[in-house]
């Protein structure tokens, strides 16, 4: 059996930055959320997602295209659009954060009850 280190290794300091990066920010999960529910377009993501600016709406979309969690599909047609969607990482990526609201609302139901842990 592999013995524990008592510390982080920098590859293992490294990965964390990143995930940091990506989801660090509050309105990330918020993004990957609505990007995985089928919301595509800016200007939807934007009424999707109360609160959030263009400035940090296009910023979360660049760090996502960045860390391939997320493509760019430009259409060309009568109506010029862009719609972003989900890499199979970052569908994978939104199940862990469905996965943890869960439990952050399971644990302020809990709370909300008295029950101790």
């Amino acid at each position: 059996m592999k013995e524990k280190s008592h510390h982080l290794s920098l590859s293992e300091r490294s990965a964390y930055r990143s995930l940091e990066d990506v989801v660090g920010c509050k309105w990330s999960a918020a993004v990957v959320g609505a990007l995985h529910r089928g919301v595509s377009r800016p200007g939807k993501l934007e009424r999707y997602i109360p609160g959030i600016s263009t400035k940090i709406l296009n910023e979360r979309l660049r760090r996502l295209l960045e860390y391939g969690l997320a493509t760019r599909k430009d259409h060309s047609a009568a109506a010029l659009h862009v719609e972003y969607r989900l890499t199979k990482t970052g569908a994978k990526l939104a199940k862990v954060i469905e996965q943890l609201h869960a439990l952050q609302e399971e644990h302020a139901t809990a709370r909300g009850s008295g029950e101790r842990e």
